[in-house]
């Protein structure tokens, strides 16, 4: 079924940020910071991908990201929905079936034998594309999955992602100069929001996170030195 009557777009970023705690897929720790991909440390974490072993939740953001793609780019704008590996792929399928289009997956790298293919499924020349994810962080995979759907002779101008940090400078700029509309449904600033609100975390580690996301740069440069013990 095609969803096509939802709430605005700020309380759908509250609703999925409310979620996203209810979950326990958001995790706040000043004490003992979390290290990013990139090496650096933040207060904040979240899974995305905990989202698929809870279909209630699972559905309703589903149905969130196919109202959002549709209000904001449009309703016969798609022809085909690509996933990114690998969190990217079931939130594709579950969007593919909500807006009934077929479904495709774009691997990280060429898997090195048979046709050597970075997409997977069928994906035609002059295809207009929706590459899904789970989150964005800077952006730069999503450079990387266009590109290949591109070479494709298909066009890929649009990512929908549930989460999208928000946070650091430059990131919808860099991905509008290569053609591509960022979607999304929350962000930092909203979960913190809702955090406060539902009194989840302790006002010290809140303070935190909104230094933090005020800051990244310089929250992560004065906790270089903090170990996180698993």
């Amino acid at each position: 079924m095609i969803p096509s009557s939802f709430p605005d777009k700020a309380e759908i970023a509250r609703l999925t940020a409310r979620m996203l705690i209810e979950i326990g897929a958001i995790d706040f720790n000043a004490k003992v910071p979390f290290t990013h991909a990139s090496g650096k440390k933040a207060p904040t974490y979240v899974d995305c991908r905990k989202l698929i072993s809870f279909p209630r939740i699972r559905s309703t953001l589903m149905d969130f990201l196919a109202v959002t793609t549709m209000r904001e780019v449009g309703f016969e704008a798609f022809d085909n929905i690509a996933g990114g590996e690998t969190a990217g792929i079931p939130f594709a399928a579950l969007m593919a079936e909500r807006l009934a289009l077929p479904m495709t997956y774009v691997r990280k790298k060429p898997k090195g034998y048979g046709r050597n293919a970075r997409i997977e499924g069928v994906m035609t020349e002059g295809q207009r594309v929706l590459l899904v994810e789970d989150l964005t962080t800077d952006g730069g995979s999503k450079l990387s999955f266009v590109d290949a759907i591109r070479e494709t002779g298909a066009t890929c101008n649009a990512t929908a992602v549930i989460f999208f940090y928000g946070i650091f400078e430059g990131v919808e700029q860099t991905l509008a100069d290569h053609g591509i509309q960022l979607l999304h449904l929350c962000k930092w600033w909203d979960v913190l929001e809702e955090a406060k609100t539902s009194e989840s975390f302790d006002a010290e580690t809140l303070a935190e996170v909104e230094a933090y996301l005020r800051d990244p740069a310089g929250w992560s440069a004065a906790h270089a030195c903090m170990q996180r013990i698993n």
